[in-house]
């Protein structure tokens, strides 16, 4: 007789079924333990998955599970209308006008979106498919990102185990949108996603259905770095993704920190101050040109620059405002940057502030 411990659940399933039928009792477990030498806790154990009460096993359940689940439609993943919101501060700059090409062609072109920290990536994405009204799904991506998160997987719902679809199942359905944000933090489990980059859908083997793409469907990817990691230690927990991942995305985009003007003109969308706005945009393009030709290790990002406009819409005062900006850099930095900007801008004195507790 071979020991119980190298039996295989299916084994001991089938057994049962056949001298007691689907619907078992403890009993039942108890007198079939005895007839082949092992013990009752083992064998629950074992059969744990098909347990539906206490002393109660439906030796059929996990098979009805994956031979008949069709998703919820009751309770979708996600809310009716997924159409980003028109903003009212965007100004088009950068990659804008192709994104908006590519999402309006109707063409499945997987694109790649790389450049600085804070210069719009995902907005110009985002606010492309506001003016194209199309459905944006928008996944943020972390070392921790696996297949369950993206794909999806069995979730317990009101006692009972459903499939969930993920966001990428989602939008594949839908024909919308798919955003991966920040893919350079990814593992090498975002690899699941390797089929549906080459437009060929994706099955779901743990419930063994084919997903399609509905028409529509379209990947964009963004980064700060091109998949081959940070060399200088700006971008830490950046990865180096698999080439043959990379290779999927037809192109890559290069999105650049746009230029003053466009700058001002961004900033005045919140701030009357035009004036400010100017030279606040003016200060931050000689930063980055400093930056490029290695002056100094730091840059003022656009994200930057409106949460300075920001705090000076609510504190009503500049120097303060540029003070609680810049308080996320090293000293040095922070010191360089205010002497900077009262080299643009005499009036407003930074360094001397003194920002109240």
């Amino acid at each position: 007789m071979k020991h119980i411990m190298s039996l295989s659940v299916e084994y001991i399933r089938t057994s049962l079924q056949n001298l007691y039928g689907d619907q078992v009792t403890g009993a039942d477990i108890r007198a079939w333990c005895a007839m082949n030498g092992t013990t009752y806790p083992t064998v629950s154990k074992k059969l744990e998955q098909y347990k539906v009460g206490r002393g109660k096993w439906d030796l059929t359940v996990k098979e009805q599970l994956e031979q008949s689940y069709e998703a919820p439609a009751a309770t979708p993943a996600f809310e009716t209308n997924l159409i980003p919101e028109k903003s009212d501060t965007f100004v088009r700059f950068g990659n804008f006008s192709d994104i908006k090409k590519i999402i309006q062609s109707g063409m499945f072109y997987p694109t790649f979106i790389t450049g600085l920290s804070g210069n719009g990536k995902t907005f110009c994405v985002e606010q492309a498919c506001a003016q194209a009204e199309r459905e944006l799904i928008r996944v943020n991506i972390t070392i921790e990102t696996d297949e369950d998160d993206l794909i999806g997987g069995f979730r317990l719902v009101n006692g009972e185990t459903v499939w969930h679809n993920g966001p990428v199942i989602e939008a594949l359905e839908r024909g919308a949108v798919l955003l991966l944000d920040e893919i350079d933090l990814a593992s090498n489990k975002i690899l699941c996603l390797q089929s549906i980059l080459e437009g060929k859908g994706v099955f779901l083997k743990k419930i063994g259905r084919v997903v399609k793409a509905k028409e529509g469907f379209q990947v964009f990817a963004t980064a700060n770095t091109k998949g081959k990691g940070s060399d200088d230690g700006r971008f830490i927990g950046t990865n180096v993704l698999n080439e043959a991942f990379l290779e999927r995305f037809c192109i890559t985009l290069e999105q650049e920190y746009p230029s003053a003007a466009i700058e001002t003109r961004i900033l005045n969308k919140l701030c009357d101050d035009t004036l400010f706005c100017k030279r606040l945009a003016d200060w931050a393009d000689i930063i980055r040109k400093t930056f490029k030709e290695g002056g100094v290790d730091e840059v003022i990002s656009t994200r930057r620059l409106v949460h300075i406009i920001n705090a000076f819409n609510i504190f009503e005062d500049k120097a303060k405002a540029i003070n609680l900006g810049l308080n996320r850099f090293d000293d040095d930095t922070k010191s360089a940057f205010m002497s900077l900007y009262e080299a643009v801008d005499a009036d407003v004195n930074v360094v001397d502030c003194n920002v109240e507790e």
